[in-house]
């Protein structure tokens, strides 16, 4: 914000760290699809599923997207005679997360120092 007239500083804005958000990777959705993929380093469809409250439909449209964009891998095969989708997260899909963390990061700090310096 500007001193003078209390308005946000239009260099201020450009640099806001909102503006780095990815969409694709923010969505809270295929955020968890990411983080849960980077913490198992291999989920199964079903886990997947399960974990986000998703139904079968909604959860692939969601890889469909991460797929397209490279974020993910989707491998399927067979676990005895049943069919089964796995999902590893690729080095693209690793550093849009981690570059997505660190945005969310700077967020933090940013209300936390505005919390702190105006005494809230």
């Amino acid at each position: 914000m500007t001193a003078e007239t209390g308005a946000p500083d239009p260099q201020e804005a450009a640099s806001h760290p909102v503006t780095g958000l990815d969409e694709v990777v923010h969505q809270r959705v295929r955020l968890g699809i990411l983080t849960i993929a980077h913490e198992a380093r291999r989920a199964e469809f079903g886990y997947l599923r399960t974990q986000l409250d998703l139904t079968a439909g909604n959860l692939s449209k969601h890889l469909s997207v991460l797929e397209a964009a490279g974020l993910i891998e989707v491998e399927k095969g067979y676990a005895g005679k049943r069919g089964r989708t796995w999902i590893t997260l690729t080095a693209a899909g690793d550093t849009a997360l981690a570059d997505e963390i660190a945005r969310l990061k700077l967020l933090i700090a940013r209300v936390e120092t505005t919390d702190t310096l105006e005494g809230r």
